[in-house]
């Protein structure tokens, strides 16, 4: 047998019924990437080349590779990146392995939103200044961010290795009132 044998199938996704009928397929793809194991990639088939798509799954942790098919349709197979996401920190944020190990985990991953996010800002608020708290969430917090920064917070996170849990610390900024 073949490396290539050992690898797990991905997930097939046609999203060009969506577009011919004048839909927007965005949410049916992050619900199919959300869906998918670890290690698994995503087959997607689209009416057109979907540019805009490469980078937003370039941030979840996939590279692509698109060619064009019959008719003008595109395929496209986003796969896992082997190496580590790389991590995004808020614009005041010093940098992250300074800080000292988080005092709080917090594995949020089997909740839905906002609940990850009420509960991240409920437990910065009872950590002292400069403290850490780690989280694991089951999607990038994109709102949680600028809330964060909001309130003097500091934050560092990724997707972890298989793309499919993020990972936020959180350093608590300014004293308690």
């Amino acid at each position: 047998m073949s490396d290539a044998s050992n690898a797990i199938a991905p997930k097939i996704l046609d999203v060009r019924p969506i577009l011919e009928s004048g839909g927007e397929p965005f949410q049916a793809i992050m619900e199919a990437v959300q869906s998918l194991g670890p290690g698994q990639g995503l087959r997607l088939f689209a009416t057109f080349r979907p540019q805009p798509l490469f980078r937003v799954m370039a941030s979840r942790g996939f590279d692509h590779e698109a060619h064009e098919i019959e008719g003008g349709d595109w395929e496209v197979l986003f796969t896992p990146q082997q190496v580590v996401a790389p991590v995004e920190t808020s614009d005041n944020a010093d940098r992250p392995e300074t800080w000292p190990d988080p005092s709080l985990h917090l594995d949020l991953s089997d909740l839905d939103p906002p609940e990850p996010m009420v509960r991240i800002l409920a437990a910065a608020e009872t950590l002292g200044p400069g403290e850490v708290l780690f989280a694991v969430l089951s999607r990038e917090p994109l709102f949680l961010f600028p809330e964060l920064t909001k309130r003097g917070h500091q934050w560092a996170g990724n997707f972890d290795e298989t793309g499919s849990a993020y990972r936020i610390l959180v350093r608590t900024g300014r004293a308690k009132a």
